[in-house]
């Protein structure tokens, strides 16, 4: 259970860095107000995570921690 938590939590905070990434994109260059942080460094936070969590789940899967659906339909 600990495991599904951890992947929900890491999941929202995914989401989290794609709408912190939404404003950067919308914004002009010129814009004298912008951040110091561009949209890639929220962005790449967000592949990294990606990967983590996809790490995670085939890492629990062969440990036999959590177990896939045999038949999904």
């Amino acid at each position: 259970m600990l495991i599904k938590a951890t992947i929900v939590c890491l999941l929202i905070f995914i989401v989290l860095n794609l709408f912190r990434a939404l404003p950067m994109m919308l914004k002009s260059k010129t814009d004298p107000l912008s951040s110091n942080k561009p949209m890639s460094h929220f962005l790449g936070r967000r592949l990294l995570l990606s990967v983590f969590i996809f790490a995670l789940l085939l890492l629990a899967i062969t440990t036999g921690i959590i177990e896939p659906n045999h038949r999904p339909y």
